[in-house]
């Protein structure tokens, strides 16, 4: 009991739970966006993938590292615009189609590194971001910049989403689209929009592991993150506050488990302690999601001029 008390008073412990889940965050945020807008995108494991090469490969090409981010940022937007095209130009199945972007992200990812480097056994590296030392802080000074974007972009999303316009306009088309139609908005471009955004902080999300977290990418980096980021957003009742503490809760497990691994009894089997997180974060989402409210129109078609 000493030694776990010792663990949760350690700044080392609390620094790895926040790196652990500023991807969860930029990538819960993502989903969020779309929901919000009336659109599950399920192709958000890809996305994360295709951000995390595209962006490393940029870095690895030349560009400096915030170039990577936006190239990632434009690759998770690219893939975004696909989906909406699918999903809202053409109203095909959102399930359907946001699985179809993963497999096809995912493949087209792991293709172009086969490409890349036919005849490379270890992945190549490059020089990630560096921690924020200047902060002086005792856990955000070991964090790198993408992590501070992350939490920077909480409050941002919250501002937008309930004291703008647009923010009001994205509810809308989520709750009730023909009401938003009959106020003149747009309901396929306001939609596209939410889902070109939140795909760009998916993509953003994914980069973090290979431009901040590690500084190479390989096969399966993401390992479900994304899965948990879309089961995140019904934890959080689709509110960037609580998408913050979601990812934070999922973060402390993760980081625990891996930890209680080191100093657990060796008699135990190790896919306990990995199950721990995803138990854990399991029965918090049933137990809060019995009360969530989510969008109206989430997962439903519109076409303008329908009643």
């Amino acid at each position: 009991m000493s030694d776990l008390l010792d663990l949760l008073g350690s700044s080392a412990y609390w620094v790895a739970v926040l790196r652990i889940a500023t991807p969860l965050i930029l990538g819960t945020l993502g989903v969020l966006w779309c929901e919000r807008a009336g659109v599950l995108n399920l192709g958000i494991e890809g996305i994360m993938v295709a951000g995390a090469f595209t962006g490393w490969l940029a870095v690895y090409q030349g560009l400096p590292l915030w170039a990577g981010v936006a190239v990632a940022a434009l690759t998770g937007a690219t893939l975004g615009l696909l989906h909406a095209l699918l999903t809202i130009g053409l109203a095909l199945s959102q399930h359907v189609a946001g699985l179809g972007i993963t497999l096809l992200a995912t493949a087209l990812s792991y293709f172009s590194y086969r490409v890349s480097f036919p005849k490379v056994n270890t992945p190549p590296t490059i020089t990630p971001f560096a921690p924020m030392d200047w902060l002086g802080l005792p856990v955000l000074s070991a964090q790198t910049p993408l992590t501070l974007l992350a939490l920077a972009l909480v409050p941002v999303s919250a501002w937008i989403l309930y004291r703008t316009p647009a923010g009001l306009a994205v509810r809308m088309v989520g709750e009730n689209p023909q009401a938003a139609e009959g106020q003149g908005l747009s309901v396929a471009s306001v939609r596209t929009s939410a889902i070109v955004g939140g795909s760009a902080l998916m993509g953003v999300a994914g980069s973090f592991l290979t431009l901040s977290a590690f500084n190479a990418f390989f096969f399966s980096m993401i390992n479900g993150r994304g899965w948990i980021c879309v089961a995140l957003v019904v934890f959080a009742s689709w509110r960037p506050g609580k998408a913050l503490i979601g990812a934070l809760l999922f973060a402390f497990f993760d980081a625990l488990q891996l930890r209680v691994q080191q100093m657990g009894d060796a008699g135990i089997p190790y896919q306990l302690y990995l199950m721990l997180p995803y138990a854990l974060s399991i029965l918090a989402l049933v137990l809060v999601a019995r009360r969530a409210t989510y969008p109206q129109a989430l997962m439903k078609p519109y076409r303008k001029g329908e009643r």
